[in-house]
């Protein structure tokens, strides 16, 4: 039962729930036609999320087996691989996950499987060296985070607009997070010598950065959004959010400074997925 709770942590379970939840409500209120109903019946869709849990639960195997020493500074307890469950068995759990997630992905179509097959090399890319360079690891992660959104499109084909306002919404925010967990990690990071943004340009100038990303993820919402009363309502919304974000992070100057900017740039991301359905009250109703 103790290596069961372990392998859900080691996957991060909360975390593919969230992709979960995401992909329905992407399906549900973006998609014209859907009904809760109806993707209850979609075994296309139920193939896409499994797939998509599949390759996401080896990219989290496979980070934390090559992090192991690093996550043993940065955070103790969190760490599995070699404490709690051994490595080999991790490694071939990892490629049984990836196997499965491309397999299922060619089930659906040859997008899917090419999107599946390049995001489990990305992520093992990303786990081997790119995080451990500046910046390339968190467009890599960034990039990713929004492919999850936007694949559900691949199935349905329709509102391309809406889904691609929130694939890149989810980039953006999981860009700035990602580049936060950075400044939070830095002690382990320069440890082992690893490249990342804050210990290549120091933390005052990675804070530059995040707020010149905020303020890019203002001006493609300006141009993205069309509908004028959408616009108000979720601009405006969007910009004091992102204000108190930027204010956190200028404010901030310790490594629990740093967590709790990760976590609300998490509840940013899951409060946006939210909002998908009052898009779908005012326009697409």
């Amino acid at each position: 039962m103790n290596n069961i709770l372990q392998l859900f942590k080691l996957i991060r379970l909360p975390n593919l729930a969230i992709i979960a939840v995401t992909q329905l409500i992407v399906a549900r209120f973006l998609i014209e036609g859907n009904t809760f109903s109806t993707l209850l019946n979609d075994h296309n869709f139920h193939i896409l999320m499994i797939s998509t849990l599949f390759i996401a639960s080896a990219g989290y195997i496979i980070n934390d087996y090559y992090d192991i020493k690093i996550d043993y500074v940065n955070k103790p307890n969190r760490v599995v691989i070699g404490k709690h469950i051994k490595r080999r068995p991790v490694l071939i759990l990892h490629s049984i996950f990836n196997f499965m997630g491309i397999i299922l992905g060619a089930y659906l179509s040859w997008w899917i499987f090419s999107i599946n097959l390049v995001a489990a090399f990305l992520l093992w890319l990303y786990s081997n060296l790119l995080k451990r360079t500046p910046l390339w690891g968190n467009l890599t992660v960034s990039f990713l985070t929004g492919l999850s959104v936007f694949i559900v499109y691949l199935i349905y084909f329709n509102n391309l607009d809406f889904v691609m306002m929130y694939a890149i919404f989810a980039f953006f925010i999981s860009l700035v997070r990602e580049v936060v967990k950075d400044l939070e990690d830095i002690e382990g990071d320069q440890k082992f010598e690893c490249r990342t943004l804050p210990i290549a340009i120091g933390t005052s100038f990675t804070k530059l950065f995040l707020y010149a990303i905020n303020i890019l993820f203002l001006v493609v919402v300006f141009f993205a959004t069309k509908d004028w009363n959408i616009f108000v309502s979720y601009f405006s919304t969007l910009s004091l959010i992102l204000f108190g974000l930027c204010y956190g992070i200028f404010k901030a100057d310790k490594k629990g400074d740093y967590a709790n900017i990760s976590k609300f740039a998490k509840l940013i991301m899951i409060t946006g997925i939210l909002s998908i359905m009052f898009i779908h009250i005012r326009i697409l109703s």
